[in-house]
């Protein structure tokens, strides 16, 4: 017998303000940590060990702190700023998740811009990967094989987060389409991103530069 329509909706994932509060307030206290640990690193190998346990920090916490969006309206002018408490666009969902972890950056005006200049933005043209007209089976091997962590995930029209891990990935991203909302899908299931013809990703988390400016809470300018 199927479920009914009251016990799916009752299993659907919902926002999650107040755990998305208390994962804003310990994120900035483990940066302020590793921050302070940073500056009084006096040697290249111990600024090099902090950057890799803040790096542990953020692929623990920004696949959390997504989450607890889950479920959030998309809509296309969507600006919340909270799970639940409004709709978000896909560009702002990845802008929102990126400022309340700490990244200084412009939250609106990135949030507007072509999706690969959103991966400019935290990366160098040689540290993103561009793929056209790439079969889905061919992509999904490259990057389930690829170096885990966070990445940036960007498409014609859209743009969200991939999460690798013992080779697999999810995308976590507001969708455009059904079920018109935040969503966690595991790459079998990712059909926004198995129909795109133009691919662009980037690991902001494998990259040294990317977390030493976020501990140091330097600013990225928005690649226009």
């Amino acid at each position: 017998m199927g479920a009914l329509p009251s016990e799916e909706k009752e299993r659907a994932p919902a926002p999650d303000p107040a755990k998305w509060n208390l994962l804003k307030q310990d994120i900035q206290r483990w940066r302020k940590h590793y921050a302070g640990s940073y500056r009084m690193a006096t040697t290249a190998r111990e600024k090099k060990a902090v950057i890799d346990q803040a790096r542990e920090l953020l692929e623990h916490s920004l696949p959390e702190m997504m989450r607890c969006w889950l479920g959030t309206p998309w809509d296309f002018n969507g600006t919340a700023t909270t799970p639940g408490e409004g709709k978000i666009a896909c560009g702002y969902f990845v802008t929102t998740v990126l400022e309340a972890a700490g990244f200084r950056i412009e939250r609106s005006q990135l949030a507007q811009q072509a999706s690969q200049q959103i991966l400019r933005t935290f990366l160098p043209m040689e540290d993103l990967r561009i793929r056209v007209g790439i079969p889905y089976k061919t992509f999904r091997f490259e990057t389930t094989r690829g170096r885990p962590g966070i990445y940036l995930m960007g498409l014609d029209t859209h743009v969200g987060f991939l999460v690798v891990k013992d080779q697999e990935f999810r995308f976590i991203h507001s969708s455009g389409s059904q079920p018109w909302c935040v969503v966690d899908e595991p790459s079998e299931l990712a059909l926004v991103l198995e129909r795109s013809n133009y691919r662009v990703l980037g690991n902001i988390s494998a990259n040294d530069e990317v977390i030493r400016r976020w501990l140091m809470e330097e600013k990225f300018p928005t690649q226009r």
